[in-house]
């Protein structure tokens, strides 16, 4: 996996623990800046779980994690600060418009001068005619693109998008994976959970597949394009 020597994502023994049920057992991650990372398997194979412990939302229940130089495990609020995370469900406001939640978070990052990036990226994931209607209302690839946006919005050091594409239009999908290629570029981390394999090829260069909580491979993405990668995919899955 990219970038081992200044890598922003660095986990290492990662386990997460439900009662009996083990959702990652044991995983290794590592992203350098600019690099990109797809988490690919089945429902239930730890993806979504490894993206929430990044993000300072869950505690591990072993192993160390740590993001754009933060320990994630002894400082998830300041993990929750220095990461972009757009959560598989939810995670919007219901009677708040797509410009207020820019508002909040511009206002709880202090960050100033942050409108034109946001009318920027309102314009570029088709939002800007649906910025000052609640999003109680949305379709939900509206509701998927928004909170694409919001992840991306002060430009994090390490980017992580669960499940982007899910229900999302070609319109959609594109300004996403141009996020993605941009936020790259300046140098972030990303990483993207999703089970939709050719989407996952577009977007990132490597993927790691997980099955029942732990890494069965990782490779380039490339090797899991076309029906040979497809083949393998099922392969590694079985």
């Amino acid at each position: 996996m990219t970038g081992t020597a200044t890598a922003q994502v660095d986990v290492r023994g990662l386990a997460v623990s439900f009662a009996s049920v083990h959702a990652v057992d044991g995983v290794d991650l590592r992203v350098g800046a600019g690099g990109s990372v797809a988490l690919v398997g089945r429902n239930g194979a730890g993806k979504s779980t490894t993206l929430r412990v990044l993000g300072g939302v869950i505690p591990p229940s072993a192993g160390e994690v740590v993001v754009a130089g933060v320990d994630a495990v002894r400082e998830p609020r300041r993990a929750r600060e220095v990461v972009g995370y757009c959560p598989d469900v939810g995670g919007l406001i219901p009677r708040a418009t797509p410009w207020e939640h820019l508002q909040l978070s511009a206002k709880l990052r202090g960050m100033t001068g942050w409108e034109e990036r946001a009318r920027d990226l309102l314009d570029r994931f088709d939002l800007m005619g649906a910025a000052d209607r609640v999003t109680a209302g949305f379709s939900h690839g509206m509701g998927r693109r928004l909170s694409v946006l919001l992840a991306a919005f002060h430009e994090p050091g390490v980017l992580l998008l669960d499940e982007p594409f899910d229900g999302v239009d070609p319109l959609g999908v594109e300004a996403t994976l141009e996020e993605i290629r941009r936020a790259r570029l300046g140098g972030a981390a990303v990483l993207v959970s999703t089970h939709l394999l050719d989407l996952a090829v577009q977007a990132c260069d490597e993927a790691v597949v997980l099955r029942a909580g732990r890494v069965v491979a990782a490779s380039p993405s490339s090797e899991l394009s076309g029906d040979a990668g497809r083949a393998r995919y099922r392969e590694l899955l079985s």
